[in-house]
């Protein structure tokens, strides 16, 4: 008899976990909460105010530049391009920071959440080929990482130059905030 209701509470929780991942209302919240963590702890890492005069144009796509309307399946597969790309950026060589590795860890697995929550959906917009904006933003934002990699590789990932790309990604958690808002049932 136990068995018998151990496996229905199994399969009901299953069953309830599918549902709930499927609901953009939940998966905007989410996003939305583990973005302003993000936020929040990239902002605790301490940078330098004078480095910030080693800035350039990275040549950030003009989508991410202005307001304008993305379909919620657009949103998804540029922000969960973007995270990927934001997690790759933040598992290069940082020792010459004096970043805190627990702080850096908490942020890498904060995008990992982010990006397993939405990978499903992702796969599922791919699957289907949806996507109006992800194709054509797609590119810039390949571009546009390439070229903060090539900076730091460039400056030997100094202190200085991951100043510059914090800003980057502070600014990068700002649209991805915005894209979220744009997740809606």
């Amino acid at each position: 008899m136990t068995y018998r209701c151990l496996l229905q509470m199994v399969l009901l929780l299953c069953f309830s976990t599918t549902a709930l991942s499927r609901s953009y209302s939940l998966l905007r919240f989410q996003q939305s909460q583990s973005l302003k963590k993000c936020q929040k702890l990239l902002g605790q890492l301490p940078s330098t105010q004078h480095c910030l005069e080693a800035r350039m144009d990275f040549q950030m796509p003009e989508e991410m530049k202005q307001e304008q309307q993305f379909q919620k399946e657009d949103a998804i597969l540029v922000m969960y391009e973007m995270l990927q790309h934001i997690f790759g950026i933040l598992t290069r060589d940082f020792s010459s920071t004096g970043w805190s590795e627990t702080i850096i860890e908490d942020l890498l697995e904060e995008l990992y959440g982010q990006m397993n929550r939405l990978q499903p959906i992702q796969k599922e917009i791919m699957q289907k080929q949806n996507s109006t904006m992800g194709d054509t933003i797609g590119p810039h934002l390949g571009k546009y990482y390439f070229n903060l990699m090539q900076y730091l590789e460039s400056k030997e990932y100094d202190r200085c130059a991951w100043t510059v790309v914090q800003v980057q990604i502070l600014t990068n958690f700002s649209f991805l905030m915005r894209l979220t808002g744009y997740v809606r049932d």
